[in-house]
């Protein structure tokens, strides 16, 4: 009779632990359904708003955490680094992370980059970090809060002040070099 109270308990125990463990995940992945932008999505993600430029005219999340945003044009925003997003962007998004991206690069000397990796620190902190190839950067995560409004993919405004700021063009080499 003890043995049947034990397993009764057992089993209820794990019915609880297992429902316990459903419910604070779901509690971490948004319903795409309830989603009307793309900016309301990232925070529900643990993510900036700023991640993505203004000029977003569509977005698709599947329930896997697929996503595609479509841009009206491809465009550029200076952050601290130059960044070029294309016309359409995709990946996978989890709660803290968006993973498989294609679609953004960043400069870095004069070589454009793909950026494959964001993630945020979890507890969230003041950090972001940028999966480029092997190199992981952390940025301050203020400048990605706010939305920016899109450059021209291509203009030399801002690219061409850089180029020839010669101190700039050192602490990018130097920067590449120790990450």
């Amino acid at each position: 009779m003890a043995l049947h109270r034990f397993s009764f308990s057992t089993l209820s125990f794990f019915f609880s632990l297992t429902l316990l463990t459903t419910t604070t995940l779901s509690l971490f992945e948004p319903d795409p359904d309830s989603i009307s932008t793309i900016y309301e999505l990232l925070p529900k993600y643990g993510l900036p708003s700023g991640l993505l430029p203004d000029s977003v005219t569509n977005f698709t999340l599947s329930n896997d955490g697929q996503f595609v945003v479509d841009l009206a044009k491809s465009c550029e925003i200076e952050f601290d680094y130059l960044v070029r997003y294309d016309n359409t962007i995709s990946g996978r998004i989890s709660y803290g992370s968006i993973t498989e991206l294609k679609g953004i690069e960043v400069k870095r000397l004069f070589i454009w980059l793909d950026v494959d990796e964001i993630k945020v620190d979890l507890p969230p902190t003041d950090s972001i970090y940028f999966k480029v190839g092997f190199i992981n950067k952390k940025l301050a995560i203020d400048q990605f809060k706010t939305v920016h409004s899109c450059g021209v993919s291509g203009s030399c405004g801002g690219s061409w002040k850089s180029f020839l700021q010669l101190p700039g063009m050192m602490n990018e080499a130097e920067m590449l070099i120790t990450e």
